[in-house]
């Protein structure tokens, strides 16, 4: 089997600050954390219905392993930090391929700017194995 990759664009993750929330003294998830996740779900789902991520990539995925590869484009550059979204995102994304996130076992982050459209662009890889020593 071979490497299958798909790419696609999600709407930029709510900042770490922003992404839980106190609740008779416990923390979960804020509403912004969780319109996002659904948001991303209904995304996947569509990019899965209309092929562009295939029941392959899908199957792959599930059996084998991901490497996750995330240009982050936000605002301005110093306002947030690299990696305060990629938890979200990561979850948000496995969700949607059915598949539980302990298979990334490969993540690339990138810091871009667009003022225009923040976002993140995502290109995944199903990896039919990976050597873990």
């Amino acid at each position: 089997m071979s490497t299958l990759r798909v790419n696609f664009r999600l709407p930029l993750p709510p900042s770490i600050n922003h992404q839980y929330a106190t609740v008779d003294g416990r923390r979960v998830l804020s509403e912004p954390s969780r319109a996002y996740k659904k948001t991303v779900l209904r995304q996947i789902q569509q990019l899965r219905r209309s092929g562009a991520i295939s029941d392959a990539f899908v199957a792959q995925a599930q059996t084998g392993y991901l490497a996750l590869f995330i240009d982050f484009y936000f605002e301005t550059p110093l306002r947030r930090d690299l990696d305060g979204g990629l938890k979200i995102a990561q979850d948000a994304i496995c969700a949607g391929l059915e598949t539980d996130d302990r298979r990334v076992v490969d993540i690339h982050l990138v810091k871009r700017t667009d003022r225009e459209s923040p976002r993140i662009e995502v290109e995944l890889e199903a990896l039919p194995g990976w050597q873990f020593s």
